[in-house]
């Protein structure tokens, strides 16, 4: 890669500090030990209080760089917290106004957060089928941290540690490959 890696975060938790920003940031950490990086963080709860959008357009200036910069991500970095059993309601209206082909062959790592094991599905029954329908490269490990794992907003827990670190370097594998597949389907669409 000729260009320094463009990593998107995207936090679907509306309160800030978060433990699903901390996942987020320690995944962003372990890729920035292995590779240079630029990094985009959007933060669903600076939008918290902004108009809506019903299209990209009429979006804000901000919303409209948080999606700019989604839409040229090299690697996504997606995380929520658990809320009813599904991702945050704001972290899916950002997604609604991505261009539906922008994400094509483009890694995804899913990530949530949230009170107790019971909602771990939430990685395999909510997030990936989200960036599925962006025909998204969503890497086959996600992160699934509880609070149990947390000491505030520190990561507390060496089995979550682990899981971070091998998620960061599978997503550098998929992201060396990035390029030649999104040039390759490009071509198809």
């Amino acid at each position: 890669m000729s260009h320094p890696l463009r990593v998107v975060t995207v936090n679907g938790s509306p309160h800030l500090p978060s433990r699903t920003g901390v996942v987020l940031d320690a995944l962003l950490d372990q890729l920035r030990e292995s590779v240079d990086v630029v990094v985009h963080k959007v933060e669903i709860a600076d939008l918290v209080g902004e108009p809506l959008a019903a299209t990209p357009e009429s979006a804000s200036a901000r919303l409209r760089e948080d999606l700019d910069a989604i839409e040229r991500a090299d690697v996504i970095l997606a995380g929520s917290p658990v809320y009813k059993g599904s991702y945050t309601g704001l972290f899916k209206y950002v997604f609604d106004l991505v261009e539906p082909s922008a994400l094509v062959d483009v890694p995804v790592v899913v990530v949530a957060t949230g009170g107790s094991e019971r909602h771990q599905l939430v990685l395999d029954h909510q997030l990936r089928p989200l960036f599925s329908f962006f025909q998204a490269a969503t890497s086959a490990l996600g992160i699934y941290a509880h609070t149990s794992e947390f000491a505030k907003y520190e990561i507390a827990s060496g089995a979550l540690l682990s899981r971070i670190d091998r998620v960061a370097q599978r997503a550098l594998s998929a992201a060396r490959t990035t390029t030649s597949l999104r040039e390759l389907n490009s071509a198809a669409l």
